[in-house]
Parts: structure tokens; sequence; C-alpha cells
């Protein structure tokens, strides 16, 4: 027998070690690929102030603007230029400003323009969508005082908000989501999650 083979059955031993040590590298690794997008996640919303928005929050101006304080019935003037509004936690008052998909658009139509789905959502007429165009993902920032729609600059979506955000115009395949509210005082209230995702050509 050469003198390098091993005896007493110890290459077989050897090789299942190896066998071993190679199927807890590949699982180790395996594990890693598959927490990595999952802590990637956890650090994206580790600052609350990049949470989405959530039932139970209020609607704020950013801190920027009119320093963050809450927005009132007042400030919402019908058939206005909406207001670009966060959520804001009602506990610690911190306005979730630093992700611009929590950027809504807050105005106040005659409540009997709005069809049923809209007037149900809206409080005392004032109704919330979200700001984000869901063709995309630009800002829609544009408001046409004629015909009360809102419109996104970058490809000329237009959306009629009394009708649920439904797209009239332009490449946007679906409406902009909408936000449930009710006033509770003197400030307003999400009643309801987004009714669809928010962003660009998601179903």
């Amino acid at each position: 027998m050469p003198d390098h083979q091993p005896t007493n059955g110890r290459a077989l031993n050897t090789c299942a070690c190896a066998r071993r040590r190679q199927w807890l590298a590949t699982a180790a690794a395996t594990a890693l690929a598959v927490l990595a997008p999952a802590r990637a996640a956890a650090a994206a919303v580790a600052d609350p102030a990049k949470l989405p928005a959530a039932v139970g929050d209020t609607l704020a101006f950013a801190s920027w603007d009119n320093d963050g304080r809450a927005v009132t019935p007042a400030d919402v003037v019908q058939d206005a230029a909406p207001l670009v509004v966060y959520p804001c936690d009602p506990a610690s008052r911190l306005v979730r400003e630093k992700s611009r998909l929590n950027q809504i658009l807050l105005l106040r139509l005659d409540p009997t323009a709005l069809n049923a789905a809209t007037r149900a959502r809206a409080a005392d007429g004032v109704i919330a969508y979200s700001a984000i165009c869901t063709h995309a993902a630009c800002a829609v920032s544009e408001w046409n005082a004629t015909s009360r729609h809102l419109i996104c600059p970058c490809h000329s979506s237009e959306y009629d908000p009394a009708q649920g955000a439904m797209r009239v115009n332009g490449p946007a395949p679906r409406p902009l989501p909408a936000l449930a509210l009710k006033r509770d005082g003197d400030r307003f209230v999400i009643a309801a999650p987004f009714s669809a995702a928010v962003g660009s050509n998601t179903p």
C-alpha cells in the first residue's frame, strides 16, 4: 500500500468532513443571501421619518414648510391648488417627510361634485391622494384650475380628483392611490391605508 494512503478508514472520514464543511459553507452563504435583502429593508426603514403612512396618522406640512404644523380645515381652500402634505405620527409628532413616497396631495372640492367612492373617503369635501404619478413616479405637481385636474409635468398624465383621481389623459396606467380621511377636531386623520400601492406601474 502506498505510504500516502491513509489507513483505518481515515480516507472516508476525511472526505466526509470535507463534504460536511462544504455543505456548512454553502448553507451559511445561502442564509446570508436570504437575510441580506431583509437587513437592507430594515435599514431603509430604520429612520422613522421614512416609514409609510399609517392609519391614525395626522396630516402635516413639511418641517421646511410651516414648521411641520398640523394641517387644519382652514388651510384647505375649496377649488384651490392642492397642498403637499405628509403623514405625521400623532404620538411623537414626527412628520414622515424623508420619503418622497409619503407626499400627499390634499384638496377640497364641492362634495356634490365627488363620485360616491370619493365622497366616502372624503372629510367635508377634503380628499387626499398620493402625489407620485403611476406612470414614471414623477411628482404630480401641477393643477388645472379650470378643469380642476391634477397634472404630472413629466409626461402630462392628468387625473380627475373628483372621480377617484382616475386618469383622463396621458400614459398613466391607473389612478392615483387615494387615502380615506376623517376629521378629529381641527385635524385630519388617515382613516384607511392607500387604496393601492404607491408608485409607478404597480398593480
